[in-house]
């Protein structure tokens, strides 16, 4: 699973550098976003390094999946433009991963209270839902854009993020409850 996963990476880093470099002539700003692909995929392996914590190959690859759906897909081959649902699909998988996250962190730590475990779950989703989108607003007052498409929608479209997002989360929540009930 591990040579699996680092050759996807590989396969969407050469990718990205071929799309990136057709759009040399678009600015610095969006040569950044593009390229930060790679960190956003090295993530997982980053946090391993750094914190010592226990991800397994499997999450590894839902996360290589998020991101190429997300970024890849989205940000660095501009679909999310041309894909109105791609947007409401990515924020669903971020919900589930963000769940996921939580549920390790509370087999890390322990706890066996089922109702703080689920709480924690829905709250740490929600918590990294709306970073993201506080991200994408500094993002666009910083250097311009409309990524949560304001001028469009207002706030629904950010409103919506953060809905789909807790719903994969409810969706972790009852698996979790279910296996370890």
């Amino acid at each position: 699973m591990k040579k699996i996963n680092l050759l996807l990476i590989l396969c969407i880093i050469i990718c990205s550098f071929f799309v990136i470099m057709s759009e040399l002539n678009r600015g610095i700003v969006v040569i950044l976003k593009d390229s930060s692909i790679v960190l956003t995929l090295l993530f997982p392996y980053l946090l391993r390094r750094l914190f010592k914590i226990k991800i397994s190959e499997w999450l590894i690859l839902i996360w290589i999946i998020f991101i190429f759906i997300s970024h890849f897909l989205g940000v660095v081959c501009s679909l999310y433009n041309e894909w109105y649902y791609l947007d409401k699909i990515s924020h669903t998988f971020s919900g589930i991963l963000s769940g996921a996250v939580g549920v390790l962190i509370i087999k890390n730590v322990g706890c066996k209270n089922m109702l703080f475990n689920i709480l924690f779950i829905l709250s740490f989703t929600w918590m990294c839902a709306g970073l993201w989108e506080v991200f994408e607003f500094t993002c666009n007052a910083l250097f311009g854009g409309d990524a949560q498409r304001v001028m469009l929608t207002g706030v629904n479209d950010t409103m919506w993020d953060l809905i789909v997002a807790f719903l994969g989360s409810i969706c972790v929540s009852f698996v979790y409850y279910f296996k370890e009930s």
